[in-house]
């Protein structure tokens, strides 16, 4: 708490944090795992305030393009110059932690260098080939980039147009982009800054497609850094955010790489063009697990900065009366106002407790899968999935609600809204687009619900609750007392009827029409499945965590897992009321205990945000400092407009000024 106070701060927000009923390192400490943890953070944190070279000449917001490639291919160079300063073992902690320090909200040009290019070189490559290449990828050798999304194609990897042929007389593969739209389209780093990548075409060999596999390329000459012979490529322009980073095109035109450049760990082609399949056919899926436990996480991360810096303005910003006469009261005791922000709280914990989960299962998964075992990697990928798509969404939901709850100085770059919400929304398109993730998770559940009603199902914990009969109603008496094992077998009711109706549905479905045209007219309720199955996961697992909390920070903790079960219970309550599971008096007591939980987290608001351990340098936000000084600071960054360097723009004696003076004439 000293940190947090100190003299000059605003009045209001000082109060709010003198308030807590609780000691914010104990909360933060319960976030983040340790001491050890939290110590590592301003370690970092001091270091990183230390160099100047990570500084930025000007506010990035008042950089152009050009300006903001060059500022960020600078700021690169000098983070891992320094990459001794953490444990680069530990990308998911200290490495996304120090990269945020250092880089802000924008991707820059090793991005997937180090989140797609580094972790598939380690997990998809042979013993050879892992001697050959992870030494030059992380020395820096090379810059790599990650290329598999295509003009025309991205999800739906079967149909990528790029070709991989073998040719057993020469022993090489020949790259092909048979049209424009195989253009490879999207990679970060790929249109200036990447000399290598992995780019996964569609494999022929003897006569046959093989389907997609990763290949190993060269694009650049290593000195020259011009493209080779063979290789069309480029940057593809300004985009909503990530303008730092040179997302990039590729078109190949028989271009030739050697057999070994194809990734060998799983699958194979030899020497005279026989092909040897992976042992699993998802093996090549734990480098996607990896990438989206770091999604989830960075997706929580960004929820909780919108949250923050909504609440530390709305401590401070004081506007209309409630009571007559007594003053403009803090927009944060408005109920409206706590209704748009404090579920996005929620929402944050528990996402980031969701990615500590799914980082430990991904570790579990790949210490099996060295083993061999490859059991639970169809649950974790479906899982992963799923949280991908409904936690991109609700994060892109609950941080433009933050914005609109600052009014207009939310619309300000000032604010870091429009920053946080361009960072954030890029996730609910990329590694996979969502509606087709839903998808993907509904026909692993389909199959789960196949081996229920079959009798068969050996269903992991995360799908166990589809075996389950439940209760006919819900055992919800008050408010109060709705906790813990009552709301998730509630929750379990909702989901399981959704899977099954899905499920029906579709079964009726497939005895009038062919089976994907019956899956396509089916869509909407499996996507609803899908949803239920992830809020389902994300609600048991918020409050088994919180279950754990002790001492004062146990009460808030619980409040936020409360509100968050609350809230998606009464957003869906046709859902509830279905045969009768709940009344409509049981859903009003519900409401109520809602606005209740509201009331009660409103004390601790600020609080709670700041347990996040956010530094101003990592908030990147005026309306969000930790002092709360807000109106002279907003001044101040206003002042840094290239547009101030003069009090006279060109524009005026260019064409304003003549037309005010034509003006003035002719009266």
């Amino acid at each position: 708490m000293s940190n947090l106070i100190q003299t000059g701060d605003n009045a209001d927000i000082t109060k709010e944090r003198r308030n807590a009923t609780f000691d914010i390192h104990d909360m933060s400490l319960f976030l983040y795992g340790s001491e050890e943890i939290l110590k590592r953070r301003k370690e970092m944190l001091a270091f990183v305030k230390s160099k100047p070279e990570f500084n930025d000449p000007i506010p990035t917001e008042f950089m152009n393009r050009e300006q903001r490639v060059d500022n960020g291919a600078r700021k690169i160079v000098a983070m891992t110059d320094n990459t001794d300063e953490i444990d680069a073992g530990d990308f998911f902690g200290e490495g996304m932690y120090f990269q945020g320090l250092i880089m802000g909200r924008d991707l820059h040009p090793m991005s997937l260098h180090y989140v797609m290019f580094l972790p598939t070189i380690q997990g998809q490559s042979d013993d050879e080939q892992l001697d050959e290449w992870l030494p030059l990828t992380i020395s820096r050798s090379f810059v790599g980039t990650y290329a598999q999304t295509e003009l025309g194609h991205g999800t739906n990897l079967s149909k990528l147009e790029t070709t991989a042929t073998y040719d057993p007389k020469a022993g090489e593969f020949v790259l092909h982009s048979p049209s424009i739209t195989a253009a490879k389209w999207w990679p970060g780093g790929l249109g200036k800054s990447a000399n290598v990548a992995i780019v996964v075409a569609n494999l022929y060999t003897q006569g046959e497609c093989k389907g997609p596999h990763p290949f190993f390329v060269q694009l650049r000459d290593y000195d020259t850094h011009e493209p080779l012979k063979g290789i069309t490529v480029g940057d593809i322009g300004p985009k909503l955010g990530f303008n730092t980073s040179d997302n990039g095109f590729l078109l190949f035109n028989n271009f030739r790489i050697p057999r070994r450049n194809m990734l060998m760990r799983y699958a194979k082609v030899l020497p005279d063009g026989t092909y040897i399949k992976p042992q699993h056919a998802k093996l090549a899926f734990g480098t996607m697990v990896f990438v989206r436990s770091i999604m989830i996480k960075d997706q929580s991360t960004q929820l909780a900065a919108a949250a923050c810096i909504a609440k530390r303005y709305s401590a401070i910003r004081r506007q209309g009366e409630i009571k007559q006469g007594a003053g403009e009261v803090q927009i944060l005791d408005y109920q409206t106002q706590q209704l748009r922000i404090f579920p996005v709280m929620a929402r944050a914990f528990c996402f980031m407790f969701a990615a500590y989960e799914i980082r430990d299962l991904y570790m579990k998964v790949t210490e099996q899968l060295g083993e061999g075992n490859t059991e639970l990697l169809p649950e974790i990928h479906a899982l992963t999935s799923g949280l991908k798509s409904v936690v991109s969404y609700e994060v892109a939901l609950g941080i433009e609600q933050c914005r609109m709850a600052c009014g207009g100085h939310g619309y300000s770059q000032a604010s870091a809204f429009p920053e946080i919400y361009a960072y954030a929304v890029a996730g609910c398109t990329y590694e996979g687009e969502n509606i087709v993730m839903l998808l993907q998770v509904a026909r692993f559940l389909m199959k789960a619900a196949e081996e229920v009603m079959n009798g068969k199902a050996k269903l992991a914990d995360i799908c166990a609750y589809l075996a389950k009969r439940g209760a006919n109603k819900s055992r919800l008496r008050t408010a109060d007392e709705y906790r813990g094992d009552v709301i998730i077998e509630d929750l379990e009711h909702v989901a399981r009827n959704q899977v099954f109706r899905a499920y029906d549905s579709l079964k009726r479905k497939e005895k009038e029409m062919p089976s994907e045209e019956a899956w396509n007219k089916t869509a909407i309720e499996l996507c609803k499945a899908s949803r239920w199955h992830v809020r389902l996961y994300l609600a048991k697992n918020f409050l088994h965590k919180i279950s754990t909390a002790k001492g004062a920070i146990r009460e808030p903790l619980e409040n936020l897992a409360r509100l968050y079960a609350f809230d998606i219970i009464t957003s869906s309550h046709g859902e509830f009321l279905r045969g009768g599971f709940m009344s409509e008096a049981q859903l009003d007591e519900l409401k109520g205990g809602f606005y209740t939980l509201l009331e009660r987290l409103r004390r601790n608001a600020v609080a709670i945000v700041d347990s996040w351990d956010f530094d101003d340098k990592e908030l990147h936000s005026i309306l969000g400092k930790r002092d709360g000084n807000v109106y002279s600071s907003l001044l101040d960054w206003a002042q840094q407009s290239q547009l101030n360097r003069t009090q006279v723009l060109p524009t005026f004696n260019k064409y304003l000024g003549p037309m005010m003076k034509e003006g003035r004439s002719k009266l």
